[in-house]
């Protein structure tokens, strides 16, 4: 018996990376689970390898710039399931048409602020707002979303998509307070830089180069996420909510400067104290 057995879980961005990950986690620990994602195809592979490998799951598409897609999309697991009792917020809009030109705030495009905004703060409030309803009649609705440690810091780029994130940030909050005494946890998983497996096997210097500002010796993996929110999802989670839950390796809790001192920090420690 799993830690989400018979229970209902909804993946948005399920696709790839976390979202799939998260999905074949959920899955694992015993959830039907819904991978929802507007790339169909790309929801149904991961969705057939889960059944393949056993576990109940089913692809729906869903567009989260789309409000009738996104109340579709609950419509159509409570149809087939019955019941929603975990809705992951995973997806927003990170195409590179939208990133690449998402720069300094005054040279922004208002464009790519709208269309940021419409995804990743408006789509996932529509996702909440809908799904309420069921998570609460479920008795133990848990919500997780997915931001950023770009909502945490200061960056010289990524202006929408930070301030987007720190919009999902604060909504995370007020559900969690507006809905918690009927039941329903709600809160935040803030990823660090997590790699793809192409990026790692390509671009090994550019990942030497980020790891030095982080307090782990290496970068995580989109795994590492989703056992945070399987972990939010069950009933060893129920007395955590309203938190923003920073898994980056530590890279948002110290200095910058950090990093160019450590390796007189150490050579320090050796000469004195041996290795650490």
């Amino acid at each position: 018996m799993g830690r989400l057995t018979d229970r209902t879980a909804i993946v948005t961005g399920a696709g790839v990376g976390i979202g799939a990950a998260t999905a074949r986690r959920l899955a694992s620990e015993g959830a039907q689970v819904v991978l929802a994602d507007i790339d169909l195809a790309g929801a149904d592979k991961v969705a057939a390898d889960i059944r393949e490998q056993g576990g109940d799951a089913i692809a729906l598409p869903f567009d989260l710039a789309d409000e009738v897609s996104i109340k579709k999309l609950i419509d159509d697991t409570l149809a087939h399931y019955g019941k929603v009792e975990v809705l992951f917020n995973n997806a927003a809009d990170t195409r590179p048409a939208v990133l690449e030109n998402d720069g300094p705030a005054m040279d922004l495009p208002i464009e790519i602020w709208d269309r940021t905004f419409l995804c990743n703060a408006r789509g996932t409030f529509l996702a909440i707002k809908y799904a309420l309803p069921a998570l609460i009649a479920s008795g133990r609705g848990a919500i997780i979303n997915t931001s950023s440690g770009a909502a945490l810091l200061g960056d010289v780029a990524r202006t929408a998509y930070a301030s987007a994130k720190a919009a999902v940030n604060t909504l995370t909050l007020y559900v969690a307070t507006q809905y918690g005494k009927q039941g329903i946890t709600c809160n935040v998983v803030s990823p660090g830089m997590v790699p793809t497996e192409n990026s790692r096997a390509n671009q090994p210097e550019m990942i030497k180069a980020v790891v030095r500002h982080h307090l782990t010796p290496e970068l995580g993996y989109s795994e590492d996420i989703a056992a945070m929110v399987a972990l939010l999802a069950s009933d060893e989670g129920r007395f955590v909510t309203g938190q923003i839950l920073r898994i980056d390796g530590g890279v948002t809790k110290a200095f910058a400067h950090v990093a160019d001192n450590r390796e007189q920090f150490e050579a320090h420690c050796s000469a004195n104290w041996g290795t650490i």
